[in-house]
């Protein structure tokens, strides 16, 4: 246990100093593997590659087409069309709702949450200025959008972190709808509130919009597509996931096919489109996939079926102990997918069988195990980093209203979820 402590600090405290998640999971793995007497090149060759190379056999075609949607809906104006749609009627006075509603249809839609924060940076920066609101609060903005509720609660949402469980628990991604409504509710209007009194109190402390180091702005080509055809990819995404039950591969490959046929005047764009939307979607994955195979050589440490058995007999019943294992590998990790993937390949068959048993519907544990990884973002967190990275902001800036946006209101929207599912709605 002193082993698995040991390295998970050392993760988090390499990360929060800006180290790639490439070198620091291989280093803390092997801090792991040495202090538990483990072969330190087994558990690299071994664990670490093969929890590495198993994520990356089973999700990279999923990261790979969502990031070349959400590439091409960037190139072609779709997704810039979308947002300023969205943020005109809602009016420049309401600019923290304009950016939460534009992120929240992005991500809903499909479109990888790396795309949408590039997507929206540039329009929160021109709402924001107009609003005379401090940018400090645009990053908690677009993270409450495309990281919380329509990253994992909201039934029906196409993102990965609403696909892994049903490999799992044979579930659909609509699974536990009523759950998974009055939870997304909690964060996104709990978070909106939190974000508006936020704006509010920077602004009567005298701290307005102040301009970036680089210049940004939404302008637009002059050949963005119509709203209704920059909105009809994202529907059709939707759609066919949840009404005519298309697996989310091919809903994408449609979307994409659909987006290109729609905006074949910016052909010229395709290429570097698909291009673009492929090294992010190898980035996204091998980072991710380098977190699970962190948490692989903890899952093969001699600790670690002491752990298992711990975790599957939390007092409180199985859907505690699944949001706890969920969250707490997702916070370790700095991966919401990352962490998730860990804790089922660790403990998914036993937490479905269990289920099963008892007479409980699996689609609980599916929307309980998407909502509690996304309530885990730290400091380390890498999609966190990214944010900053694009914002010019730091944690000192902003990290405060993450946590409470991203993780506290997200650890209390798990908590009514849990307690829905003891009196049987689901």
């Amino acid at each position: 246990m002193f082993a698995i402590i040991i390295g998970l600090v050392s993760l988090m405290i390499m990360a929060y100093l800006g180290w790639s998640i490439l070198w620091i999971a291989p280093i803390a793995a092997s801090i792991v593997a040495v202090l538990s007497g483990m072969n330190i090149l087994d558990a690299f060759t071994s664990d670490f590659m093969s929890g590495f190379a198993s994520f990356a056999r089973d999700f990279f075609p999923i990261f790979l087409f969502g990031a070349v949607f959400g590439k091409l809906m960037e190139v072609t104006g779709s997704a810039r069309k979308v947002a300023s749609f969205l943020s005109r009627i809602v009016g420049k006075e309401r600019a923290i709702l304009g950016v939460l509603l534009g992120a929240a249809i992005l991500t809903y839609g499909g479109v990888s949450l790396f795309v949408v924060v590039f997507v929206m940076y540039p329009l929160a920066i021109n709402l924001f200025r107009e609003a005379d609101i401090s940018r400090k609060v645009i990053p908690g903005t677009i993270v409450l959008g495309a990281f919380t509720f329509t990253m994992t609660a909201l039934p029906g949402t196409a993102q990965v972190q609403n696909y892994i469980p049903t490999e799992y628990f044979e579930t659909t991604m609509m699974a536990a709808p009523i759950i998974g409504i009055v939870t997304g509710l909690i964060m996104a209007v709990g978070g909106y509130f939190y974000l508006s009194y936020r704006a509010n109190k920077l602004t009567k402390a005298g701290e307005g919009f102040t301009e970036p180091q680089n210049k940004v702005g939404t302008e637009s080509s002059g050949n963005d597509p119509s709203v209704f055809l920059s909105f009809l990819p994202l529907l059709c995404v939707v759609l066919l996931i949840n009404i005519f039950n298309v697996e989310m591969l091919i809903a994408l490959f449609v979307g994409i096919i659909l987006t290109i046929i729609l905006n074949w005047k910016a052909f010229h764009e395709f290429i570097t489109a698909l291009n673009d939307g492929a090294k992010g979607a190898v980035t996204a994955v091998v980072n991710t996939g380098a977190a699970v195979g962190f948490g692989a050589v903890v899952q093969a440490s001699p600790a670690f079926p002491a752990i298992k058995e711990a975790l599957l007999n939390i007092k409180g019943g199985l859907v505690i102990s699944d949001a706890l294992a969920t969250q707490v590998l997702a916070m370790i990790t700095g991966s919401a997918s990352g962490g998730m993937n860990i804790t089922l390949n660790a403990l998914g068959s036993d937490y479905y069988q269990q289920a099963l048993e008892m007479g409980m519907n699996p689609e609980i544990l599916h929307r309980i195990t998407a909502i509690a990884s996304g309530a885990s973002i730290l400091p380390h967190n890498g999609a966190l980093l990214t944010v900053f990275a694009i914002t010019g902001l730091t944690h000192k800036d902003s990290y405060k209203d993450i946590f409470i946006v991203a993780l506290l209101i997200p650890f209390a929207a798990t908590v009514v979820g849990i307690l829905m599912s003891y009196i049987g709605i689901v």
